[in-house]
């Protein structure tokens, strides 16, 4: 017994953590009890010496001196104070009335209205709930099928995890050892064919079945020409200026996401200053909202610290390496078999825990087969995504359930969800398969780190060598001559590929 529990720790933690976490208890603790419950026993059995927990003290210390951390509470504030300032009501009613004389009209509004909640918010919970509110009835009034209405809403309330300021591209890019501003920029065009691909399933059904989509009757449209498009710009620039502000600043290099999410939440306290809708409760519900989510973050990656400090003790990493490297098919069977896991996976855990349990286990895997980490972080929230949408347990589901009327029953709610989990899936497959939807950095610096990665890449040119072997330090005159030979064939053959 001693001699299996010696050669298969890993697994035996593996799965213990598993248990814990299908029995429904907290992930923080499940992590932290199998870490300190398995490092006693490694101990024990002589795999491991006191002295590894003496590096936990360090490495929380570290959690709490993480400055891209710090971006977390700042874009959670910002989202919980939008949200509560009446932005998406505003948004939903006027673009409802842009789009309201078509078929779908509603749907595509709530669609855009996502996008740009998710571009200014980052927060699930506060898309899918203000639009449930909202929008929900409305639609169940115009006669809309209530599976539609409610898929579309949860769908387009999830789009807040994947278009930036996404939280969860936060804690990716952390895990990963990436920056976050890559994992932006990556993620944004994925973000925009998911919503394009939304605003397509829409357009297939009010074609096949228009009567579960009817446009607006003349008598709801109360705006019009030219009222309507002064609303469109009153209500819609506010946002976007947030929106330049926040990613803008980012992507152009001048402010880091901590800084970009301190600049979105002053901004949203303006915002909300010259609606005159705050106050006093409202801010005391979004500071302590986001006190507890922060806190909640925190804490899952602090029991994650401790799980993968033992873990990686008694060569888990190891173990996960040779389990997946075995894999047929390289790259792509790689790529298929984690995506199949993360699914599944998806119906039991959120976002968070996916990504501080099983993004560490399968990041060294990745990048020892040549894959790109920023791809595949943007890559793996894409999938994760489908963990808010599946049913049973998905979240943005339960969040709309809270909201929506009786009339419309929770089965309503979960077959609404299941078309767009497929666009999700769908999603994925198209990353997979055409690898340069996520762009990000420059590319030349991406094409010379590639070609130093395959060995193609001519040396740099050593200035301070060559000066020192020029005044015969260490070369006799014919090396010297052939490396500045070298070095001056290096340096036309660079200039000549920057030409063209």
């Amino acid at each position: 017994m001693v001699e299996f529990m010696i050669a298969n720790m890993a697994p035996l933690m593996f799965g213990a953590l598993v248990m814990f976490l299908l029995f429904g208890y907290p992930v923080a603790f499940a992590l932290a009890a199998n870490g300190i419950v398995f490092g006693l026993i490694g101990i024990e059995l002589g795999l491991l010496t006191p002295a590894l927990f003496q590096a936990l003290p360090e490495r929380i210390f570290g959690i709490m001196g993480n400055d891209t951390l710090l971006a977390i509470p700042f874009f959670t504030f910002m989202g919980l104070v939008l949200e509560r300032s009446g932005m998406a009501e505003d948004l939903l009613d006027t673009i409802g009335q842009l789009f309201g004389p078509m078929r779908g009209g509603l749907a595509y509004a709530v669609i855009f209205v996502g996008a740009l909640l998710a571009a200014t918010t980052g927060v699930v919970a506060a898309s899918v709930i203000s639009m449930g509110l909202i929008s929900l009835p409305i639609m169940l009034r115009y006669g809309y099928d209530k599976r539609l209405a409610a898929g579309v809403i949860a769908a387009s309330g999830t789009l807040a995890q994947i278009i930036p300021p996404s939280l969860v591209l936060i804690i990716m890019a952390d895990q990963l050892g990436k920056s976050v501003g890559d994992m932006y920029e990556g993620a944004m065009i994925p973000g925009l064919i998911l919503t394009t691909l939304y605003v397509g399933y829409v357009v297939i059904l009010s074609i096949i079945k228009p009567n579960t989509c009817p446009a607006l009757p003349p008598e709801a449209r109360s705006l019009r020409g030219l009222k309507l498009m002064l609303r469109v710009l009153t209500t819609l620039v506010p946002p976007l200026v947030l929106i330049f502000l926040v990613l803008g600043t980012i992507f152009l290099g001048i402010a880091t996401p901590t800084e970009g999410g301190a600049m979105g939440a002053a901004g949203a306290l303006t915002l909300a200053l010259l609606r005159k809708r705050i106050s006093f409760k409202l801010l005391k519900q979004a500071m302590e909202t986001t006190g507890k989510l922060s806190s909640f973050v925190i804490f899952i990656l602090i029991g994650s610290t401790v799980f993968g400090l033992v873990f990686r003790g008694v060569n888990g990493d190891l173990w996960v390496e040779h389990l997946l490297l075995g894999l047929p098919g390289g790259q792509v069977g790689f790529l298929i078999v984690v995506n199949i896991l993360v699914f599944v996976l998806a119906f039991f855990l959120d976002f968070f825990e996916l990504a501080f349990i099983i993004v560490p286990l399968l990041a060294p895997v990745a990048d020892k087969l040549g894959i790109d980490l920023v791809w595949f972080g943007v890559l793996l929230a894409v999938n994760m995504q489908t963990s808010f949408m599946h049913p049973p347990f998905g979240f943005a589901l339960f969040y709309l359930r809270s909201v929506a009327p009786a009339s419309v029953k929770t089965t309503d709610i979960y077959w609404g969800a299941i078309p767009f989990v497929c666009i999700q899936i769908i999603m994925v497959a198209l990353i997979i398969i055409f690898p340069n939807i996520v762009s990000y950095g420059d590319d030349a610096q991406r094409a010379r780190a590639q070609m130093e990665k395959d060995g193609t890449a001519p040396p740099p040119i050593d200035l301070e060598t060559m000066m020192r072997q020029s005044n015969g330090e260490g070369a006799s005159d014919a090396e010297t001559k052939k490396q500045e030979d070298d070095s001056a064939a290096n340096l036309m053959k660079n200039l000549q590929g920057d030409s063209k």
